[in-house]
């Protein structure tokens, strides 16, 4: 049997952390097992489906490299289809008309409720002859569940588990509209798909036993299921806004890469063993449904964002500037020059190593990119004071005079001049950080020095000792 899984999000919203993961899973279950990756658009719900929502889910997607292997299936066009296979149902004694009235169905749920028992539909139509049907409503058609014996799930991840027929009510397939509903729409479609394995949030786990009846009932073998365990939040309670439940486009936002995303959603919930950074091309090798654990995850930030700080380490240093251009140009409110590009390209492997997500990355960078003068922070200010700039203005000329302007001969001649003056290094090192990045925190200071180049290091630092 050759794998097909797929990935079904309602558009109802952003692409949310738990739906990233679960798209992850059915595509690493495909490519370690050779087989296929779909995606289908649940937008039956036509109120709430919006476009912008569709565009974000694949854009998001496509950020995470979760494309699908074919173009997406949008189940809103596939409802003549649905509603076909309702009334072979209806035509097999599978199914049948019910012409309750919303008051009839209201005075149900009331009645159970008055006798404190489950509210379901009571099958009132279920027998009933279609010759009794009152004048002028419109049926809805509904899935004649069994009555007798129970429905076994042999889930790949929740192992079996087992529900009694008589704790499930009658669903609706079609409405009175004549438009399908989820849980019909859904079974139809993973059938004509040829879904083989349906890896999805075990908040589904209840619908699978509803949906493997209808199965059933047309003959059709229902896929593997595996219903994986949500998200919560480091707490342990369920996963809200504050605890990271936002739109994967959020994540870009805030800076994160999206391999260090996949890095760290890979581990939730599934683990091989202590590994900890690997790529796809790893997961790929490793990954099966068998080792998904049945208990539930727990989102950290912190750990997202360590992560995510070795990712962006080891990333390729023009990538990462072109990550960081937008937000540096933003700051800076026009575009960066061809010296600045080259600055940022020489700096680039320290200013990563000190950073754990893009934005940061771009306040490191931001002292490589300003005009003279610079504007100096409130620590930088401390640090150039008047003794200070006195000890500028004496190391200016030893480096001035310098033929060879490199890393290695700046930090030379300032170390000499501060011995020849019975100083600390950090007495001249300090404040010349302070002159050259406006800041307290920057890469190695000479470091820094050779990158700006002779001209704009000694601007910098003759501006400062001007500085009040």
């Amino acid at each position: 049997m050759s794998v097909v899984t797929r990935f079904a999000p309602s558009p109802t919203g952003f692409l949310h952390i738990g739906g990233a993961r679960t798209a992850l899973f059915n595509w690493l279950y495909a490519r370690h097992t050779g087989g296929k990756y779909l995606l289908r658009i649940e937008d039956t719900d036509r109120k709430r489906s919006t476009t912008e929502a569709i565009d974000t889910i694949l854009d998001g997607l496509s950020w995470l490299g979760l494309s699908a292997d074919e173009a997406p299936v949008y189940q809103f066009t596939r409802r003549g289809r649905h509603a076909e296979v309702a009334q072979s149902l209806l035509d097999t004694g599978h199914a049948y008309r019910c012409y309750c009235t919303p008051e009839e169905l209201t005075e149900m749920r009331e009645k159970a409720k008055a006798e404190k028992r489950s509210v379901r539909y009571d099958g009132t139509w279920r027998d009933r002859d279609t010759s009794d049907a009152p004048i002028g409503v419109d049926p809805v058609i509904r899935f004649k569940t069994p009555k007798d014996g129970e429905t076994v799930i042999e889930d790949a991840v929740q192992g079996t588990v087992t529900v009694a027929n008589t704790q499930l009510d009658d669903l609706i397939m079609l409405r009175a509209d004549g438009t399908p509903t989820y849980m019909l729409s859904v079974v139809v479609d993973d059938h004509d798909m040829g879904i083989t394995h349906a890896i999805r949030g075990d908040d589904h786990l209840t619908n699978a036993f509803r949906q493997k009846q209808i199965f059933n009932a047309r003959g059709w073998d229902a896929p593997i299921y595996a219903h994986i365990p949500l998200i919560h939040g480091a707490d342990g309670t369920k996963l809200s806004k504050r605890h990271g439940a936002l739109g994967v486009d959020a994540y870009r936002d805030m800076g994160y890469l999206p391999e260090a995303v996949l890095n760290y959603l890979c581990r939730l919930g599934w683990s091989h063993g202590d590994d900890e950074l690997f790529a796809m091309e790893q997961a790929i090798k490793w990954f099966d449904i068998a080792d998904v654990n049945k208990g539930a995850a727990r989102f950290d930030y912190d750990k997202l964002s360590s992560l995510n700080a070795k990712y962006i380490d080891g990333a390729d240093n023009g990538r990462l500037i072109d990550i960081a251009l937008p937000g540096i140009e933003d700051r800076l409110g026009k575009p960066v020059s061809e010296n600045v590009r080259l600055r940022l390209e020489a700096g680039m492997n320290s200013l990563k190593s000190r950073s754990e997500t893009v934005p940061q990355l771009v306040e490191l960078s931001m002292f490589y990119c300003f005009d003279r003068p610079l504007e100096y922070n409130e620590n930088a200010v401390k640090l150039l004071d008047g003794d200070a700039r006195v000890r500028l203005a004496n190391v200016y000329p030893d480096m001035a005079k310098l033929d060879d302007w490199s890393q290695d001969s700046i930090e030379r001649a300032v170390k000499e001049h501060a011995e020849i003056r019975g100083f600390k290094l950090g007495m001249i090192a300090q404040p010349l950080r302070a002159a050259l990045t406006g800041t307290n925190v920057s890469p190695g200071i000479f470091e820094v020095a050779a990158i700006l180049g002779r001209d704009e290091a000694l601007g910098r630092i003759e501006d400062a000792t001007r500085s009040n």
